[in-house]
């Protein structure tokens, strides 16, 4: 029996509260989105992107009442996981504190986002190296953090250019857009590098959606604009051929 079934409930049920909180109270009288239209970024998406947190929250909670199944407790897929996702609500916890109180020093919102990410990278490798898995197990344990990694990796993104346009920080001289472009190529080749081997079609997604959106929200920057539209249609190339390969053995993906 796994004896972090209970506690992965508590961790979410506080991440959800506090996140909640964020929102409707707001905590320090600012919303999430409200501090983050105070620091305006090239790649920062339109708004209705994060709505995708919803489908998030409705996936981990799924996970959450299927590993708490007494029936499930023995599976390999739950045991290799551990206490990660317990550390990953940690961070996702520690994000939002900092985002809305410690603003004036945004760098450090950056050091949880990276803990968050880090702690799901961890997380989604250990889920993908178990080898074919039941269709339970690939919807309410694989599904929910490929879209959650995804999404997360995106924010690592935008927190990062947050980060640097607060410290003013000019690039080497070669301007704003160009280093943004680059960001943008980065997560296009991380989605590459991480969906392609795993053949994991819906972590891809996750970044078509984010580049979507920025295109959407930088329409006035030209360059943003079609590299986030020509990525996006790439990377769902991308997404629609592996969904066809996993039809085929894979040592990560289940057929």
């Amino acid at each position: 029996m796994s004896r972090y079934r209970w506690w992965n409930i508590l961790a979410l049920a506080a991440m959800i509260a506090v996140n909640a909180l964020a929102e409707f109270v707001p905590l320090n009288g600012k919303t999430t989105g409200g501090i983050s239209d105070m620091f305006p970024t090239l790649i920062t998406p339109a708004g209705y992107a994060f709505g995708i947190w919803m489908l998030i929250y409705g996936l981990l909670i799924g996970y959450a009442v299927y590993q708490a199944r007494t029936a499930n407790q023995s599976k390999p897929v739950l045991q290799a996981i551990g206490p990660l996702f317990i550390i990953s609500c940690l961070f996702n916890i520690a994000w939002i504190l900092l985002w809305h109180y410690m603003y004036d020093r945004i760098w450090l919102s950056l050091l949880a986002m990276a803990g968050l990410f880090l702690s799901l990278l961890f997380l989604y490798a250990r889920t993908r190296r178990q080898g074919s898995l039941p269709a339970a197990e690939r919807l309410w344990v694989r599904l929910p953090f490929s879209i959650y990694f995804g999404w997360v990796s995106t924010a690592l993104l935008v927190n990062t250019a947050v980060v640097l346009t607060n410290a003013g920080w000019d690039g080497f001289g070669r301007g704003d857009e160009t280093w943004a472009l680059l960001l943008l190529a980065a997560g296009a080749l991380f989605a590459w590098v991480v969906g392609g081997p795993n053949r994991d079609p819906l972590f891809v997604l996750v970044f078509v959606w984010a580049y979507a959106a920025i295109a959407v929200k930088q329409q006035s920057a030209p360059s943003i604009f079609y590299t986030s539209i020509g990525l996006a249609l790439l990377l769902a190339l991308l997404a629609l051929s592996l969904a066809v390969a996993r039809r085929g053995p894979s040592p990560y993906a289940s057929p």
